[in-house]
């Protein structure tokens, strides 16, 4: 009993004194309308500490007169940082927007005219520069499968084969 004490007594310290640099990627076909459904979930300081270092401006997400700008800037920094190849095409991620949940920023993207997925092979260096320590959750879910994968820094590159 005194052990599981202090395992979670050191995990919880090891949290406090080594944050976790983390995303997740969550895609999801959606066979009925062709399209797949991108959410991506940043802890909302580092992507604001990522926009700011790729474009040299600062950016307060929570701010709601710079919605317009934080549309811009986060469209255009995972637009770059992120990249889908479905069956073998190129996608085109359009922006939808972003929302915040406590800590978290979620930003969601769609990608039209996917009838049907075979393979997806995804391009992902969201937050890459804020540590070397991070890393990329994915999920893709096709036909009621999911599948998932941990992209750790420097490995950029996955393929999901349905």
């Amino acid at each position: 009993m005194a052990w599981i004490g202090w395992n979670t007594f050191f995990t919880a310290f090891v949290a406090l004194v080594h944050p976790f640099f983390v995303s997740v990627i969550d895609i999801n076909h959606n066979e009925k309308e062709a399209t797949l459904e991108i959410s991506v979930r940043t802890f909302t300081n580092d992507l604001e500490k990522m926009i700011a270092a790729d474009t040299k401006t600062t950016i307060d997400l929570s701010q709601a007169s710079q919605k317009n700008k934080a549309d811009a800037l986060i469209s255009a920094y995972l637009n770059k940082r992120l990249g889908l190849t479905a069956n073998g095409i190129k996608c085109n991620l359009e922006y939808v927007g972003f929302e915040i949940q406590k800590e978290s920023t979620w930003t969601y993207f769609e990608v039209k005219n996917c009838k049907q997925l075979n393979q997806l092979n995804i391009f992902c260096e969201v937050l890459f520069g804020v540590n070397n320590q991070q890393i990329n959750i994915l999920h893709v879910k096709e036909k009621g499968v999911r599948k998932s994968y941990e992209l750790i820094y420097p490995k950029n590159l996955a393929q999901f084969n349905f």
